[in-house]
């Protein structure tokens, strides 16, 4: 596949490393792909299991069912020089609408040193070696959409992508402030067709639905007691940080290398606000924006989302309604983070919910596809 039909824009100046200490990476189950089982089946046969997902991949077994990947030890890879193409990939997801975009996971520390491989060098090999791969998937993520836009037409719901961009681009400061985002979302629930023209955030706004929005949002990826199942956060003393919520507790825990979770601290989800950011946090929180907005991960879930709702919201009340939702998520994070672990609401704090926080953004839902 030419370089050229893949976009790497998002990697353009960045490095990345993979720091020793972190094995962050083996907390996800790879899949391990047709062309990798003889490996696996002569070497180690019962490292290879069925995944639990709907299309029963194989994939590596992990220790306990739900801890690191099993070779991983001494947070080094026992099979390094062997390990499947989706650990190789990582940090970089590269998804697939009707073109090709390779995203970089910030919940990886290794990509925020400035050290490090070349990103888009890095990737362009990662592409090469997958070429057939990525072509197949083009070919059928290119039908899912063609057919997106024809329903959308259909129903009178599209509009220009581009146009919705630029327009929170002019406007990003303003998605810092939580007024703000509390009139985008009444907005979008009232509007036929909002746009961001004139948007004025009210006075006074009840702050209590956005606390309620923010919580929601965080804790529906944190509602389970499956390990496998919950975002990690791996601080900056490499520690796997999980987090589980129930209706009334949050539990805050650290899996050791063996798979074994040990509880630090609890909360109660109410007791948890959204916290004011202070000094440098709006400007990290900005950039981060930005980033979602010319993410085509996040136009692919907007697009599910509208699909799940039977196309009855215009796409840039879908747009801005959801990265508002994102927004509100990744700062009731980092409160979370804060009340437990005192990183912060500055610059700092911001950087620390990102890498908490990215990787979830990256699972979300799409109508395209990660491979």
């Amino acid at each position: 596949m030419s370089i050229p039909d893949i976009d790497y824009s998002e990697l353009q100046g960045r490095k990345v490393e993979c720091p020793e200490q972190c094995g962050m990476c083996c907390l996800c189950q790879p899949e391990v792909l047709p062309q990798e089982m003889a490996f696996f089946r002569q070497n180690h046969p019962s490292s290879v299991i069925r995944s639990k997902s709907q299309d029963r991949h194989f994939c590596l077994a992990m220790k306990k069912g739900h801890g690191s990947c099993g070779f991983l030890n001494g947070r080094r890879c026992d099979i390094y020089p062997n390990r499947p193409t989706y650990c190789r990939q990582f940090p970089y997801h590269f998804y697939i609408s009707d073109k090709i975009h390779v995203e970089l996971d910030l919940s990886c520390r290794g990509a925020w040193t400035g050290k490090g491989n070349d990103a888009v060098e890095e990737a362009r090999q990662l592409a090469e070696a997958s070429e057939k791969r990525l072509q197949d998937a083009l070919k059928q993520a290119t039908a899912v959409y063609r057919d997106f836009y024809s329903i959308c037409r259909d129903a009178g719901v599209m509009a220009d992508v581009s146009m919705i961009r630029m327009a929170l681009s002019m406007n990003i400061d303003k998605f810092t402030d939580p007024a703000y985002l509390a009139k985008i979302m009444e907005r979008s629930l009232e509007d036929p067709k909002m746009n961001l023209d004139n948007l004025v955030p009210d006075g006074k706004f009840d702050m209590s639905e956005m606390e309620d929005a923010a919580r929601d949002a965080a804790l529906g990826s944190m509602s389970s007691d499956d390990p496998m199942c919950v975002p990690v956060y791996c601080d900056k003393d490499w520690n796997w940080n999980m987090f589980m919520a129930t209706k009334d507790r949050i539990v805050w825990s650290v899996m050791d290398d063996d798979g074994d979770l040990h509880e630090k601290g609890t909360a109660a989800p109410e007791d948890i606000r959204l916290r004011p950011l202070e000094e440098g946090g709006a400007e990290v929180l900005r950039d981060y924006i930005a980033m979602l907005n010319g993410r085509e991960s996040f136009l692919g879930s907007v697009f599910y989302m509208m699909d799940q709702l039977d196309y009855e919201d215009d796409l840039a009340n879908a747009y801005y309604g959801s990265m508002c939702v994102a927004i509100l998520d990744l700062m009731w994070r980092a409160s979370m983070l804060d009340h437990f672990m005192g990183t912060g609401m500055g610059a700092e704090g911001m950087k620390e919910a990102i890498i908490f926080f990215d990787m979830d953004r990256l699972d979300a839902p799409t109508i395209g596809a990660f491979v």
